[in-house]
């Protein structure tokens, strides 16, 4: 039982304890490098990054350089441009006005020979008028030796105007002025469709006046069986009135219940 007990490795406890401590020197070495090795490559990517940032930065001047250059060239060639179209306007306005002032010289030279004609003209012209007052005024002082037969002229002149209007009269009584007529044709719708049609147009011829003569006549039929009578006349404008003969014809009201103007002419 002794041998037994003595050979079992629970005694080593020293052993096993520097094993467990050598274990965990090399876990924690292990944990260093491992923690360190991270670092080093986080430094090593922020130094490639920073080189990356350079390099474009560098990259970016140049264009820029680039395009400044190329900009300051095209405001060069603007301004140049500018100042050759200024130059430009500048000769023309320079030559406009050196026509204004030429125009103004030849204007002011055309009035002041215009005014030196007028003047002239005006000298001449006044003797040749006093010339013709007094050639008016000799004929004024000249006796009329002919005033006889001016008088005699006159006196025919105005029988001869006399003769032609009194015939002008006559012919004009001879020939009867004209008369203005118009032509109706008046649609006259029975009562009801029992009224006897020949009974109201006999009703209807009775309107008789100076100036209003009737004319042919027809039944229309309507609607029904119904007729109405279509009937036409002729008046003298300045003697009969439409309105009046409607009126005369819508008085037969047994008869008539209406009147309506179908056709309207002047003759």
């Amino acid at each position: 039982m002794a041998s037994c007990l003595s050979q079992e490795k629970v005694w080593d406890k020293s052993r096993y304890a520097n094993a467990e401590r050598q274990y965990y020197e090399i876990l924690s070495k292990g944990t260093t490098s491992a923690a360190s090795n991270p670092t080093n490559i986080l430094v090593s990517e922020i130094a490639k990054a920073r080189e990356q940032i350079k390099i474009s930065l560098e990259k970016m001047g140049g264009i820029s350089d680039a395009g400044s250059c190329q900009i300051q060239s095209e405001i060069l060639s603007r301004l140049a441009q500018v100042e050759e179209e200024n130059s430009k306007l500048r000769s023309l306005v320079t030559s406009l006005n050196d026509m204004c002032l030429d125009s103004q010289k030849r204007i002011k030279a055309l009035e002041a020979s215009l005014c030196n004609k007028s003047s002239g003209s005006g000298a001449a012209s006044k003797p040749a008028t006093a010339a013709k007052e007094s050639k008016k005024s000799d004929d004024d002082d000249g006796v009329d030796l002919f005033a006889s037969d001016s008088e005699e002229e006159s006196e025919e002149a105005a029988r001869i105007r006399e003769a032609r209007l009194a015939a002008y009269a006559k012919k004009k009584e001879k020939n009867p002025a004209l008369i203005a007529k118009s032509s109706l044709v008046l649609d006259i719708k029975p009562w009801d469709d029992e009224t006897d049609l020949g009974q109201m147009e006999a009703e209807i011829r009775k309107i008789a006046t100076d100036g209003l003569l009737w004319g042919a006549s027809k039944l229309v039929p309507v609607a029904f069986g119904i007729k109405k009578l279509s009937i036409s006349c002729v008046v003298e404008d300045e003697k009969v009135s439409i309105d009046w003969l409607t009126e005369e014809i819508e008085k037969h009201e047994d008869f008539v219940q209406s009147v309506d103007i179908a056709a309207f002419n002047k003759i």
